[in-house]
């Protein structure tokens, strides 16, 4: 089945949250380049609004290619900037502990556009309203500030004062990128999870690894809901994540391995007619290998 066909009908990559785990959509990315499934819009949320926008920035093979070269350049630093001096700052006076002048600098640095409405094609960046708990979907003005509010785990990135709203995470709100997918007209979604570690595993160390760890467990649960109560007139390929998948989404010293592993199970996912509509992988079911 060919997805680049004119006449089909909409195509939205979904992209799902997960930190340091987003290497694996950069291996899934290069092998749907490479095959050439493409996407008509992109919709993200947390670490796959970055991911997102990059790719609605240039979705070609190279430039799948080129995320794939920055991301096996980042480390931990680079996104979760903790020093002691913000820990001291933490404790003492701040409601937030890290800085988004890591976050800010990779817009900055490698995404194409300033406005989210110059992409090539229309992208959704999926939010919370911290005050009410609704999604706030954002596709037009700074891609700064809405990939920003969109990763900004609370506790650990202050809330983006966004318009007349409070802005963090997008993956705390309920309603999840597959519903924003289907309500702005997509008829075929390719998501691309990012997973969560195996249940064996030992607890994650830390307080942001621990909530980041959370936030996996719910993003896992919420695209399986949505999907599951997705309408019949809407197609859904779920590319199956890595499993096992071992360390943290704090841990990016496995991005490489992340990232080469995505784009083998991707391929021969693609190569055994894995495009067929409406199959979860148990991958994201609760599983402990």
């Amino acid at each position: 089945m060919s997805i680049t066909d004119p006449d089909a009908p909409k195509t939205a990559f979904v992209f799902a949250g997960g930190g340091s785990f987003g290497a694996i959509q950069v291996g899934m990315l290069q092998a749907l380049a490479a095959h050439g499934v493409v996407a008509d819009m992109v919709v993200g949320s947390s670490v796959g609004a970055l991911n997102g926008a990059f790719y609605a920035g240039d979705p070609s093979v190279s430039g799948v290619a080129r995320l794939a070269e920055i991301w096996r350049g980042l480390n931990r630093q680079d996104v979760f900037p903790v020093t002691w001096r913000t820990l001291v700052s933490f404790l003492w006076r701040r409601d937030f502990l890290i800085p988004h002048d890591g976050v800010r600098k990779l817009i900055d640095d490698y995404i194409p556009f300033r406005n989210l409405e110059d992409a090539r094609m229309p992208i959704y960046i999926v939010t919370t309203d911290i005050i009410s708990g609704d999604s706030v979907v954002l596709s037009e003005g700074s891609a700064a500030e809405a990939i920003v509010a969109s990763t900004a785990i609370p506790g650990a990135f202050t809330p983006v004062h966004y318009r007349d709203h409070f802005l963090a995470d997008g993956a705390i709100s309920s309603n999840t990128p597959v519903r924003v997918a289907v309500k702005h007209g997509a008829k075929r979604l390719i998501v691309l999870p990012t997973g969560h570690a195996c249940a064996n595993q030992a607890p994650p160390v830390g307080a942001l690894a621990n909530a980041l760890h959370a936030l996996t467990l719910l993003i896992a649960r919420q695209l399986v809901n949505e999907l599951e109560n997705i309408g019949p007139d809407v197609e859904y390929f779920v590319v199956p994540p890595l499993c096992p998948l071992v360390g943290s989404p704090y841990d990016f010293s496995r991005t490489s391995d992340h990232i080469a592993r995505a784009l083998d199970t991707t391929n021969a996912w693609l190569a055994s007619d894995g495009l067929k509509p409406g199959h979860i992988p148990h991958e994201l079911q609760p599983h402990d290998h």
